[in-house]
C-alpha cells in the first residue's frame, strides 16, 4: 500500500541503496526488441512481487511506476529468454503459496498479506516455492535493474528511477559550469541510446 513500509526486513531504501551494486555489464548487454514473454496472469503476479519490494510512497516512484516489471518481461523475452521457465514456474509457486496461505493470488492480497507471502520466500518458508530464496534474490535483482538501468532496455520509464536516486544520466561531455558541483546537475533526460527511449 503507497506510504506503508513493508513489514518484513527488506526495505524500500535498502532496495534503492543496493542499486549500487548492479554491474554494468548487466545493464548494458544487448537492448532487445520490445518483444514480451509473459501472459498477462504472470505480468500480473510479478508487477504484484516487484511493487511490494519498493512500493511507491511519499519519496518517490515504486517499481512498477518504474518500470521494473516492463524490463523483466521484456528480457524474458530477449536475453533472459534461458530463465523464462524458471521465472514463470517462481511466479506460479508464489501465486500457489498466496493462495495456500491467505487464499487469494498474490496480486488480490492486501499489501500487508504481500509483504506476508514475500518474507516467507525471502526467509525460505514458503514451502510451495522450491529454491524460494534464490527465486527472490533474483526477482530483487531484476527490480533493481529494471529500475534504475538505462530506459533503453524497456525499464526506468520517463526516467523515473534516474530521478528518484537523482542520477542525471549518461553525458558525452560534462560543461565547466557543471563540473564546478556547486549545484545539482541538470537531468539530461536522454538513453545512451539516443533521445527515444524514455519510454
Amino acid at each position: 500500500m503507497p506510504g506503508k513500509k513493508p513489514s518484513f526486513d527488506l526495505t524500500r531504501r535498502s532496495v534503492i541503496a543496493s542499486a549500487t551494486l548492479i554491474p554494468v555489464t548487466a545493464l548494458t548487454a544487448t537492448a532487445q526488441a520490445p518483444a514480451t514473454a509473459l501472459a498477462p496472469a504472470q505480468k500480473k503476479t510479478l508487477e504484484a512481487f516487484v511493487d511490494r519490494l519498493a512500493p511507491k510512497d511519499e519519496l518517490g516512484p515504486g517499481a512498477v511506476e518504474c518500470g521494473a516489471a516492463n524490463y523483466i518481461d521484456r528480457q524474458l523475452a530477449g536475453y533472459l529468454a534461458a530463465e523464462k521457465e524458471t521465472l514463470t514456474a517462481g511466479l506460479a509457486a508464489v501465486d500457489s503459496y498466496a493462495r495456500t496461505a491467505h487464499g487469494a493470488p498474490l496480486a488480490e492480497l492486501s499489501g500487508e498479506q504481500r509483504d506476508a507471502v514475500l518474507t516467507a520466500v525471502e526467509n525460505g518458508s514458503a514451502a510451495d516455492v522450491p529454491n524460494a530464496r534464490a527465486f527472490f534474490n533474483r526477482v530483487r535483482r531484476l527490480t533493481l535493474e529494471g529500475m534504475f538501468g538505462d530506459p533503453y532496455y524497456g525499464g526506468n520509464t520517463n526516467f523515473a528511477g534516474w530521478d528518484l536516486i537523482r542520477y542525471p544520466g549518461p553525458r558525452l561531455a560534462v560543461a565547466a559550469e557543471d563540473q564546478k558541483m556547486d549545484k545539482p546537475p541538470k537531468p539530461y533526460r536522454n538513453s545512451a541510446y539516443g533521445s527515444n527511449h524514455g519510454h
